[in-house]
């Protein structure tokens, strides 16, 4: 189990039906290359968070010119969905169903694998031959059974597509991106009950959001310190809430950003292998199958360096 720092476990000071904090995870390096790598999700103590699958927290770092950029050419996946946010830098995606993109700081690259596809997560070669900073994020939503087979398809949002929703007079903003908040919707209609946000608060900006008892809450401190129902919370680390409450409560305790986000549990089984989610062997086999077979498309073009 990770440990859990002082405050950790339920908080008695935490307001009455707001949700309290079981656990802190830090996220644990794991480079990739030169490509500083933070993952909280899975860690030692967490598998997911029900439909929350993983998170990769790339950077932040600076890259000087004439780099090499991103690693991640070509590659497949089938049965969940990517949801990626570029806080710095540039990012360009390629996929096998002719969607292409450059996405900048600020913006979110949203795709559903679904039944397959292949795709590149690469810099732009102006990044590459000029350098800068970079910070990412990648979330992997699974899928229900039911939805493991539907079409891929990618939405990618810069930020100015992105409704930016001020609270706390201004000491606390919700950069909604999928799901409603005070009366707005976000950008992305996902094709199940999910909601996704960037949360940004200033020193003793405040935020309570809504989520029902039963919902799975992820909460991801990328950087700042914040307390949620009395927890004070160091960054880098994911927050496993408990289901006693019906709202979310945070606090900056300096400038703060945070990934926060809700859906209903599937209660599904999962079975996970590389870039494959599914919810039995046989189907994994099949998907590597398929793969191989080419049912998932041709590298896409743009992608080769």
């Amino acid at each position: 189990m990770s440990a859990e720092s002082p405050g950790a476990a339920a908080t008695a000071g935490a307001s009455a039906g707001v949700r309290s904090v079981r656990r802190l995870h830090p996220a644990i390096r794991h480079d990739i290359g030169d490509l500083v790598t933070r993952r909280p999700l899975p860690g030692p103590g967490i598998e997911m968070l029900d439909p929350f699958l993983f998170l990769n927290h790339h950077g932040p770092q600076f890259y000087p010119p004439n780099n090499r950029g991103l690693p991640f050419g070509p590659h497949p996946h089938r049965g969940f969905e990517t949801v990626t946010f570029i806080l710095q830098g540039e990012l360009a995606h390629h996929d096998s169903g002719g969607h292409e993109s450059i996405i900048a700081a600020g913006g979110v690259q949203w795709m559903t694998a679904g039944r397959g596809l292949v795709h590149a997560e690469l810099s732009p070669e102006r990044f590459e031959r000029e350098g800068g900073p970079l910070e990412i994020l990648q979330l992997w939503l699974n899928l229900p059974a039911r939805l493991k087979r539907v079409p891929p398809r990618y939405r990618g949002l810069q930020a100015a597509e992105i409704p930016v929703l001020s609270a706390d007079g201004g000491r606390a903003a919700v950069k909604l991106i999928a799901g409603s908040w005070d009366g707005r919707s976000g950008p992305v209609q996902p094709i199940f009950d999910v909601s996704m946000a960037v949360l940004e608060l200033a020193p003793g900006g405040q935020l309570r959001l809504p989520v029902a008892a039963a919902r799975s809450v992820f909460l991801y401190l990328v950087r700042g310190t914040v307390v949620v129902a009395g927890t004070e919370v160091p960054p880098c680390h994911l927050m496993e809430l408990n289901g006693d409450g019906d709202a979310v409560e945070i606090e900056g305790r300096s400038d703060a950003v945070l990934l926060f986000g809700h859906a209903e549990p599937f209660g599904e089984p999962v079975v996970a292998q590389g870039p494959f989610v599914m919810n039995t062997r046989e189907e994994i086999i099949q998907a590597a199958r398929d793969y191989r077979d080419g049912l998932f498309g041709a590298d896409p073009p743009g992608a080769a360096r």
